[in-house]
């Protein structure tokens, strides 16, 4: 059987609901757990992703619409996340919590989340740019069939990781160098597999997914990519806003730019819309996207 089957596809999302369903330890404090597949440091989105759950599961009757969260310390993939929630606020209209990670007795990652029922009132939303539907793109198969040989050996070693989202960039041609002008960076994602009804489940894997491409979408502009052996990234920072409905397991488009690179630092910034235009999330992240030391341009 070929290890990119639907049925292994299915096996890399169960995983991921596997991980998202976290330990309950006491009242406000939570366990979780990383996947064992060989990285240094746990992925971000993972953390976001499970701090999302800890909060929900403090909150009922009210949807989270905004987490602001940062990066302290790399985690460790080999040992548990506790997760420590705070309950700061139990208003008439907003809930908020504050959750903190932690691995080896240190805080590793800090984040708000605000919870809030949609209120009847006027709107309006960012237009969703003209591109290829999913379809019409290479699929992550087609990617490894056609260019597999061709590719630097990191971008081939990702893509011939099994992962529980797929990505469908409208431009390929970003991982071979190609530069965009605007510094702009489309991509189709989805989680390759069914997921169950609940909303709340298809929010945190869009939290999960969120953390996917960002931080690298701040050197198209320059026609590099955070594969190349020379830089290392990672993320200081990240912000989430949830606007409208969505399935995470049908298609999203992830529009991405970055207006700042500067000190190392850089701003990427993303809306995500559902493939009918609606504009269902924004995120903001600054990451430090640096030279390894000896390494030059």
């Amino acid at each position: 059987m070929d290890k990119f089957s639907d049925e292994k596809l299915s096996i890399a999302v169960a995983d991921l609901l596997k991980t998202l369903d976290l330990e309950q330890l006491e009242v406000n404090l939570f366990r979780g757990h990383s996947p064992q597949t060989g990285w240094q440091r746990v992925y971000g989105g993972l953390v976001i992703s499970q701090a999302l759950v800890a909060a929900m599961r403090t909150v009922e009757g009210r949807n989270p619409h905004s987490m602001h969260a940062y990066f302290l310390l790399g985690g460790d993939p080999k040992v548990p996340i506790i997760y420590d929630v705070e309950r700061i606020r139990d208003g008439g209209s907003f809930t908020t919590r504050q959750v903190k990670a932690i691995q080896h007795g240190r805080p590793i990652f800090s984040m708000s989340v605000s919870f809030h029922n949609d209120e009847e009132m006027l709107s309006h939303q960012a237009k969703m740019p003209e591109v290829p539907q999913p379809e019409s793109l290479i699929s992550e198969q087609q990617v490894r069939e056609r260019f597999g040989e061709s590719m630097p050996e990191p971008v081939k070693a990702y893509y011939d990781r099994q992962r529980p989202i797929e990505m469908r960039p409208v431009d390929f041609g970003r991982y071979f160098g190609k530069k965009d002008p605007e510094g702009r960076f489309n991509v189709w994602i989805k989680a390759v597999a069914p997921l169950p009804d609940d909303p709340a489940i298809h929010q945190c894997v869009l939290a999960y997914a969120s953390d996917m491409t960002l931080l690298d979408t701040a050197l198209v502009p320059h026609g590099r990519t955070l594969f190349e052996p020379q830089f290392q990234g990672a993320s200081l920072d990240h912000a989430l806003w949830l606007h409208r409905p969505f399935r995470a397991d049908e298609w999203l488009l992830y529009s991405q730019d970055a207006p700042n690179l500067n000190g190392s630092r850089g701003l990427s910034r993303g809306l995500i819309f559902r493939r009918d235009g609606t504009l269902v999330a924004s995120v903001m992240q600054e990451g430090l996207v640096r030279l390894k030391r000896g390494e030059s341009l």
